[in-house]
């Protein structure tokens, strides 16, 4: 008998000592292969192998959660959760044995149902009128500043300035659209979202979706969040260091990481990983529409300001817009979570994981908007679908959940966090150096 039928014949098996469809942990925690995905939502145990392929998030989102509940990362990620639900019922394969829900799980649920009773789910479509309005402004001003001026230094640094703006704060505005939290309907949603990252960005929906959704269901977590998949380059966490230096003989110098950071990380992850990354994405998977909406931008950059900067400065003018970009995301996005718990998955309960991976940047006018409100990362991890302009009012509510149950709660000043980030990278880097001269001397 080939592996297929082995495979079947131990489902097969597993549901028929089921019984009654009661199943035991130790049933569900072992179907967690690509062929084989069981999950389970709220009690309920559903066989997702087929379905995963279809899921929209992607296989490997849903893949993640493999032989673990994943109840509170469902219900984060659907708006919808009562339609979805629909179309579990022919996956249903039995309940879990002795089901309860702990008191952190029945706190953190009924504190998201006072934000749903408070209207915090519900967006100020104001607000985004006038975020959306300033990213297509500045776009605009990029352009219209040569126009208006003759090619001196200061136009174009003045051009410069602005065309980073406008790249920074929509990469922060496509984060909401592509999160369906703004319009709370799929295809309304996902039209901005190709609007912005696409056709101002340049970049592809998909390809985002498919890396920053798997950040949010497992983030920190070592073979599942995208963003910690760095061993080629850096070491992170305490788990991380010892791992790499255990597996490989000859390898970067990690001890020095602190440094080449600088040079490695925030100049060169938009201008040449990202840009790499995106359209191989996109040709690899056929999405011409996606590719088409990218080239919208491109050529519209090339129409407008090869006339003005000749083909070399328009080069020079795009790519150290991205290298701009590219610090301004990286120490934003890295400054929440790098200094943070790196490890592998131990199947923690969604706050418990959340709050381990990520933290707060204080508040004020400027933190806000340089951040995208990702300033409160926290409450966006635990509340993804929740509009951004509301997270700071959720916040307290957390904190005093998390003081309840002993659960730290980290809130930095903004410049600290940036300090923080390279002081882990130097602590991480050292531990390697200590682990791989202990196995390799």
């Amino acid at each position: 008998m080939g592996r297929g039928g082995q495979k079947r014949d131990v489902i097969a098996s597993d549901r028929s000592r089921a019984g009654s469809d009661v199943l035991t942990w130790a049933e569900i925690s072992r179907h967690v292969t690509n062929n084989d995905r069981w999950i389970v939502i709220g009690g309920e145990v559903y066989d997702v192998t087929e379905w995963s392929k279809k899921h929209p998030g992607g296989p490997r989102l849903i893949g993640h959660y493999a032989g673990q509940d994943a109840t509170d990362a469902f219900g984060a990620f659907h708006n919808n959760g009562d339609h979805v639900r629909k179309f579990l019922k022919p996956l249903h394969v039995g309940s879990v044995e002795g089901y309860t829900d702990n008191d952190l799980d029945k706190d953190f649920r009924e504190l998201k149902s006072t934000a749903v009773k408070m209207g915090w789910f519900q967006p100020s479509y104001t607000f985004y009128t006038l975020v959306v309005g300033h990213v297509v402004l500045f776009q605009v001003l990029t352009y219209m500043v040569l126009h208006w001026f003759d090619v001196t230094w200061w136009s174009v640094l003045l051009s410069l300035a602005c065309f980073t703006i406008a790249q920074s704060q929509a990469g922060w505005t496509q984060h909401d659209f592509g999160h369906l939290s703004v319009f709370k309907h799929s295809w309304l949603d996902h039209g901005v979202h190709h609007f912005l990252i696409g056709i101002i960005m340049g970049a592809s929906s998909s390809w985002w979706n498919h890396m920053h959704y798997q950040h949010h269901a497992k983030p920190n977590v070592i073979n599942k969040d995208p963003d910690v998949r760095l061993e080629q380059l850096f070491v992170v966490g305490d788990e991380m260091p010892k791992t790499v230096a255990k597996k490989k003989k000859k390898s970067m110098p990690f001890n020095l990481q602190h440094k080449y950071f600088f040079a490695l990380g925030p100049p060169l992850l938009y201008p040449v990983y990202f840009q790499i990354m995106l359209f191989r994405h996109m040709i690899t998977r056929r999405l011409w529409n996606e590719l088409t909406y990218s080239m919208v931008f491109y050529i519209s950059y090339i129409y407008l300001f090869v006339p003005k900067l000749g083909f070399f400065g328009a080069v020079a003018m795009y790519f150290a817009m991205r290298c701009l970009e590219s610090h301004w995301f990286t120490w934003v996005s890295q400054s929440n979570h790098i200094p943070m718990t790196v490890r592998s998955d131990q199947s923690l309960p969604w706050l418990v994981m959340q709050l381990n991976a990520t933290c707060d940047i204080e508040k004020s006018p400027f933190n806000d908007w340089f951040t995208g409100h990702l300033n409160f990362q926290i409450e966006h991890h635990l509340f993804p679908t929740m509009p951004r302009h509301n997270l700071y009012k959720v916040a307290p509510l957390v904190q005093s959940l998390c003081k309840k149950h002993g659960i730290p709660y980290t809130v930095k000043p903004l410049l600290q966090s940036f300090v923080d980030i390279v002081r882990s990278l130097k602590v991480s880097g050292e531990m390697w150096k200590e682990a791989y001269e202990e196995i390799h001397s």
